[in-house]
């Protein structure tokens, strides 16, 4: 579903602006519809932050033989309600890493509140700040209030996927098994 968000939301707002949509995450906002915050880079690798509103338009009622696809009534439902430079962006606070808490902190030249729908799609979301910082900026992005081993996996194993770490646990855990099964010369 996230894939043809992100095709909709390229195809209908970023991409007539010569933008390419980088990452998006689903936020809790006041309104009706549900809210977007993107992260965009242009061709003169500007980076903007939008906050994005989509409302589902109510079906045409009246008894009119014309034809309207799913496809026709969400094109018309997206709005961009805020936009912010990355340049202007002066730190991200997550407020604390010890609680799984899906608000965090955007400090413009006022500070913006914004409430993810889950805590992983905050770390997400400023993953990629994180890296398009980087890429893009070539400036570290100031982050304050994060656990920074989701930020930036340091050690070998963490950035490896779930299933090559379990599999090496499962063989390391196997190994161990049959270690111990093995006789032990007595006299030495």
């Amino acid at each position: 579903m996230s894939s043809l968000l992100r095709e909709e939301m390229q195809r209908v707002l970023f991409r007539p602006t010569k933008q390419r949509l980088v990452e998006f995450i689903e936020i809790e906002e006041p309104g009706h519809g549900r809210h977007f915050l993107c992260v965009s880079v242009a061709k003169n690798k500007l980076v903007q932050l939008s906050i994005v509103r989509c409302q589902i338009s109510q079906p045409n009622k009246s008894g009119s033989k014309r034809s309207h696809t799913k496809r026709s009534s969400i094109q018309d439902c997206y709005r961009t309600t805020e936009v912010w430079s990355l340049e202007d962006l002066s730190l991200v606070d997550g407020r604390d890493p010890d609680v799984d808490d899906p608000c965090f902190l955007l400090h413009f030249d006022k500070v913006r509140a914004v409430t993810a729908v889950s805590c992983s799609a905050k770390y997400a979301f400023v993953r990629a700040l994180v890296a398009v910082c980087d890429q893009q900026c070539q400036r570290s992005l100031n982050l304050r209030n994060f656990d920074w081993t989701y930020i930036k996996p340091t050690s070998f194993y963490s950035n490896r996927g779930d299933c090559v770490v379990l599999t090496q646990i499962c063989f390391y855990a196997f190994n161990l098994v049959c270690l111990s099964m093995c006789p032990v010369p007595l006299d030495a």
